[in-house]
């Protein structure tokens, strides 16, 4: 008997009209940083303490705060267009 696996590959497919380029950023100092929340447990608490150590020890400037409604669907795109326009680093995480 011959026994069948079959892998599958759970990464998300990019769309790049919703992807900025990457760039290197030699400081956080005055940078505007945006986090989107995934809405998994414990994320917002990670990233009201984040948001703190980044204002005080590292300088950023501003901190703009988006969700999500679910964890398991992309941003919407609106979200993602502010956050690219007004944001030098955007930060999306999970918590739990």
């Amino acid at each position: 008997m011959t026994l069948m696996l079959k892998i599958v590959d759970p990464r998300a497919t990019l769309q790049p009209s919703a992807v900025a380029p990457r760039q290197t950023l030699a400081s956080l100092s005055g940078k505007v940083v945006g986090f989107i929340d995934n809405t998994k447990p414990n994320f917002n608490h990670l990233i009201d303490d984040l948001s703190d150590v980044l204002s005080s020890q590292y300088g950023v400037r501003q901190v703009i705060k988006r969700g999500k409604r679910l964890q398991s669907i992309p941003a919407p795109e609106n979200v993602l267009n502010e956050l690219a326009e007004q944001c030098d680093l955007i930060i999306t995480g999970s918590g739990d």
